[in-house]
């Protein structure tokens, strides 16, 4: 018997398994699905701090002409806000209810404005942990990218005045100095870092000349990027890692381990072939542990990273200069 259990943000996972936010863990259904399938834990679909913001200003549109006294503007505000916040708690604690795995709420902002104050109800409902989905993307020329970084830092600093719960960020690759960025996080106090979140990416319909959306779903070949930089970090971070993006099947999440990850995060590959993948990837892990003599995850977790590398500068190779030199020999 091979064991599968993991520790992230201070919780015992039974596999290192972890359902990301998205539509398939946004109702109580569709999380006790996924926990009978063998998830080892599911990240709620993302309260988003733009949705209060726009639905808000949507109805003021539309009352506001008719009713401008402060008092009612107040009382809609208050109850927009309170509405959006009331179905988020009831998902997390008639989740907590239904399933024993691990309940991590999520959070989508890029701002430090009221959604922290969201962060005490999410903790009352009984999350196990919430997870920060921030990105600022860097396009504001009149901004340096200290400045940038350090909104990441402010927002840390006022939840962990707030709440008792393990914290982790989901992060992208878009900071000036990746690597030390990712290590001053770790010190910062939370308890993980997922890498990396995944963006709405436009593209153009070259016919009917519109901005068009680009791949939702990720591709197994894009966890390379995750996987780099879950290698580099591993052992080198006062925090948990987790890698997300490009998990796709069994053999994705065993390089993750060994890159020295905690635990991953699957989507898409759980949209494409549906919730019992998970029972396959698990599968496969277990087969892979019992042919190389693993009896569980910490036997080989991190054996993999640059810290545990006899050629650690692989790992920060940029140009493809033996693929092309084998290539063209093999063409001359």
């Amino acid at each position: 018997m091979v064991d599968l259990t993991t520790n992230y943000l201070g919780l015992q996972l039974k596999n290192p398994i972890i359902v990301g936010s998205s539509g398939l863990t946004d109702s109580i259904e569709k999380i006790k699905k996924l926990a009978s399938h063998g998830a080892g834990a599911v990240v709620l679909k993302s309260i988003f701090e733009e949705e209060i913001t726009h639905e808000y200003e949507k109805i003021m549109a539309e009352e506001a002409p008719k009713r401008y006294k402060d008092e009612f503007l107040d009382y809609l505000d208050y109850r927009i806000r309170e509405q959006n916040l009331e179905k988020y708690v009831s998902l997390i604690s008639g989740a907590k209810k239904e399933v024993d795995i691990p309940v991590i709420a999520s959070v989508n902002c890029a701002s430090k404005h009221e959604w922290t104050n969201f962060a005490k109800e999410i903790e009352a409902a009984g999350a196990d942990a919430l997870e920060v989905n921030m990105f600022v993307l860097p396009t504001n020329l009149n901004k340096t990218p200290a400045e940038n970084e350090q909104l990441y830092f402010e927002v840390i600093k006022q939840l962990k005045d707030k709440i008792k719960i393990p914290i982790a960020f989901k992060i992208s690759y878009y900071f000036s100095n990746l690597a030390y960025t990712i290590q001053q996080l770790s010190k910062s106090g939370i308890e993980g870092l997922v890498l990396f979140n995944r963006f709405y990416s436009p593209d153009f319909d070259i016919e009917k000349m519109e901005v068009t959306s680009g791949n939702v779903l990720s591709h197994p070949d894009e966890m390379t990027m995750t996987l780099r930089w879950i290698a580099i970090m591993a052992n080198r971070v006062n925090c948990d890692l987790v890698a997300s993006t490009g998990v796709h099947n069994g053999e994705a999440v065993v390089k993750q381990l060994l890159a020295g990850a905690n635990a991953v995060q699957v989507v898409s590959t759980l949209y494409n072939n549906g919730p019992e993948k998970i029972q396959n990837m698990l599968k496969d892990i277990k087969k892979w542990m019992i042919g190389q003599n693993f009896e569980k995850i910490e036997d080989f977790r991190g054996k993999m990273s640059q810290a545990e590398s006899g050629n650690p500068a692989v790992y920060e190779r940029v140009q493809f200069m033996k693929y092309f030199s084998d290539r063209d020999k093999k063409n001359s």
